[in-house]
């Protein structure tokens, strides 16, 4: 159906985070991809539902061996693991190592999650000038940045900004397919609106889609139980928001507000 690719220009803000509340929010068939140039954590985090740790052979690297050597796109089903109470999972690298041995992969690995008949949403950690994970911010029908609300992580994330127009064509950033999330309390919501201005103002043509509140007691048990976090909760409440906005703003039909 479609493609999210979920970055952050800056340190660590919640990327992992958000995309595995997203997804618990999600209101149709969905897959957590853990494109994570740095390491995947979400093997790490989640077992499957049989108790035991999810297989870090099965997922992109097994993806990327078989798309080497196929002329067609590869499909990904296979290579999905399904955690104990949560959607499937698509494994990524161990080691940041891994990432470099992918090499020209990354071409056909953005079309196989493109070409997925369900929801992907792809956690692609940081996003840095000239980055591996490229091809699928290209073939994203959306790209949400997350970032939290203080000086040096929104220059960094205009400089960003500025630098994938110049690799993906100013026409997709400046057709409203970026999107932004501002972590930050749900007692002061103005940051987003304080966020927008700066974003309009460097003319990124990014737009704000909401705030995903910090939690620490949500995240917390949503780190390492996909099932046991609270539909209502504030974690959930937030990203269902997030989440919705995203599609709509990618042009997707919502047909509910993703719990919220």
């Amino acid at each position: 159906m479609a493609l999210y690719a979920v970055c952050s220009a800056k340190g660590s803000p919640g990327v992992t985070t958000l995309v595995a509340a997203m997804a618990m929010a999600w209101d149709r068939p969905v897959v957590m991809a853990d494109l994570d140039a740095g390491g995947g954590d979400l093997a790490l985090r989640y077992r499957d539902e049989r108790g035991r740790p999810l297989d870090q052979d099965l997922g992109l690297v097994s993806l990327a061996a078989l798309s080497r050597r196929s002329t067609t796109t590869t499909p990904i089903g296979p290579h999905l693991q399904v955690p104990l109470g949560g959607p499937p999972i698509l494994v990524g690298v161990a080691r940041p190592e891994q990432v470099g041995a992918l090499g020209p992969a990354w071409g056909p690995l953005a079309q196989s999650l493109a070409a997925y008949e369900g929801d992907v949403l792809a956690d692609c950690g940081r996003v840095t000038a000239g980055a591996a994970v490229t091809p699928v911010l290209a073939a994203a029908d959306a790209l949400l940045f997350v970032v939290r609300p203080t000086m040096e992580e929104l220059y960094h994330l205009r400089e960003r900004l500025g630098g994938l127009a110049e690799q993906l064509g100013s026409r997709d950033i400046h057709g409203r397919r970026i999107a932004v999330a501002v972590v930050g309390s749900d007692r002061n919501r103005t940051g987003a609106s304080d966020v927008q201005r700066l974003l309009d103002a460097s003319g990124s043509g990014a737009t704000v889609v909401g705030v995903f509140v910090e939690d620490a007691k949500g995240a917390l048990r949503l780190r390492y139980d996909l099932a046991g976090v609270p539909a209502r909760s504030v974690v959930l409440r937030s990203a269902g928001v997030v989440g919705a906005r995203v599609r709509e703003l990618a042009g997707h039909d919502l047909t509910a507000a993703m719990g919220v």
